[in-house]
């Protein structure tokens, strides 16, 4: 398994970049790693992107020096299992709402003695079994990989206290977009009782002494980095607008 850098980034709290693929496109990851992001969050939940798709993106990534995260559909060990299996480096678990959906996370991604996570000869993440023993392989697992858990409900705002307690997590990621829906905004991220839910959640992380995480685009990026966010990314789609928008500005004057 190699090294997961954007982890060693964030352990650093130094801000680790990422961008979130939809569409199942290795060639995308490819490019994303060749422009200098940190990780790409390959997204099995809104994407169309199948488990076969994961591997091929995974293998893009490692070719390209990025660190490949997944989403899966549900936290389930079966969905985060199948990911984990392909060779990600971590999974980012939509719609943890309690300290018991964090901890079940945890140990869907972690191996004896962290977790539960079935072990298995012959695994791409595993090298196939070729390059170390398998014990060596789970303890280097259990190093190198991350969980991040989406905080995106009013009852994950609730319950904050007790789920930045979960050991094994290593990012607490608060979702803009669905934050606003449960809240009764749906669309609305900067409606001010979305927005002060968001304020209250990063705070809670930050005084447990734990990592936090969000999306957007460059504004709404640089306002989540002056508030100790460190586990950012925007969207693909987000990225091509704002590089076609100032391309054509500028062929345009």
């Amino acid at each position: 398994m190699t090294p997961n850098r954007m982890k060693r980034k964030l352990l650093a709290s130094k801000p680790a970049f990422g961008v979130s693929i939809m569409i199942p496109s290795p060639h995308i990851v490819d490019i994303v790693g060749r422009l200098g992001f940190d990780w790409v969050l390959i997204d099995c939940e809104h994407g169309s992107i199948g488990i076969e798709s994961v591997e091929l993106m995974v293998m893009a990534a490692e070719t390209a020096g990025v660190t490949p995260i997944a989403r899966p559909s549900v936290n389930s060990f079966e969905a985060i299992g199948q990911l984990m299996d392909r060779g990600v480096m971590g999974v980012q678990v939509p719609h943890v709402n309690t300290a018991d959906d964090a901890l079940r996370a945890v140990e869907a991604v972690k191996y004896h003695p962290l977790g539960e996570r079935g072990l298995a000869a012959g695994t791409r993440s595993a090298s196939y079994g070729y390059s170390m023993s398998m014990s060596e392989y789970a303890e280097n697992a259990n190093n190198e990989t991350l969980v991040c858990v989406q905080l995106e409900e009013a009852e994950a705002v609730r319950n904050v206290d007790e789920i930045v307690q979960v050991s094994g997590v290593d990012v607490f990621f608060v979702g803009p977009s669905d934050l606003s829906q449960s809240l009764g905004y749906p669309g609305r991220p900067d409606a001010p009782q979305v927005r002060q839910a968001m304020d209250t959640v990063f705070a809670t992380i930050a005084a447990a002494n734990q990592t936090s995480g969000s999306a957007g685009n460059a504004a709404a990026t640089q306002q989540y980095l002056n508030q100790g966010v460190t586990y950012l990314y925007t969207h693909l789609t987000t990225l091509l607008s704002f590089g076609a928008g100032t391309y054509l500005d500028s062929v345009n004057e």
